[in-house]
């Protein structure tokens, strides 16, 4: 092999590490996001119920939204926080808010496109909507949110981790602290130029 394959593999191998430890992390933010959903569940009001109707149409914002989105919150900070210390170890590189709202805009990015998915995975007329019949309840294991919940993680995650590698942790990965402040990405883009 090459110097140019050996350098493919150097990198590759590099980012399959960032991948696993990115994974051990998110296996631990999906037991911070399970844990806060159920919290939610056993104490709210039931899941399926109405928060409020959007405008004229006939659908409702429900309480797994709200669920939802808190559970998704706790977790994001929790990701954020090992991902900083231990998978990309910027912490020493960037001030800690810096990288936290582009980790937390790429993750209210991934819960629109999320709620969007429980909304299909837990409406009864969907075509791809759980089975009521299967999920009916029951028990923790036949629970549709829970089920939902996990299907809309384990399909979210993948785009979390290219944008947040490509983007939020951008100033440990090239040595440009501005780049994890997109308002000052052009300028660093544009000395990079000149040189």
């Amino acid at each position: 092999m090459g110097s140019r394959g050996a350098a493919l593999l150097t990198r590759h191998r590099h980012n399959l590490g960032l991948l696993g430890r990115f994974g051990v992390v998110g296996v631990s933010g999906v037991a911070v996001n399970l844990v806060t959903l159920v919290l939610l569940r056993r104490t709210g009001p039931h899941f399926d119920d109405a928060v409020v109707g959007l405008g004229t149409t006939d659908f409702n914002l429900r309480w797994y939204h709200v669920y939802s989105t808190v559970a998704f919150l706790v977790a994001n900070l929790w990701n954020f926080q090992l991902n900083r210390t231990w998978t990309f170890r910027s912490s020493g590189r960037a001030r800690w808010w810096s990288e936290y709202w582009p980790f937390l805009v790429v993750g209210l990015g991934g819960q629109v496109i999320g709620l969007a998915l429980l909304t299909l995975l837990m409406h009864p007329h969907s075509p791809v909507g759980l089975p009521r019949d299967v999920f009916d309840d029951s028990s923790g294991l036949r629970n549709r949110l829970y089920w939902s919940q996990l299907l809309v993680i384990a399909l979210v995650t993948p785009l979390s981790f290219v944008l947040n590698k490509l983007w939020t942790f951008a100033a440990v990965r090239t040595g440009h602290e501005a780049l994890a402040d997109p308002l000052r990405e052009d300028e660093v883009l544009v000395g990079d130029e000149r040189r």
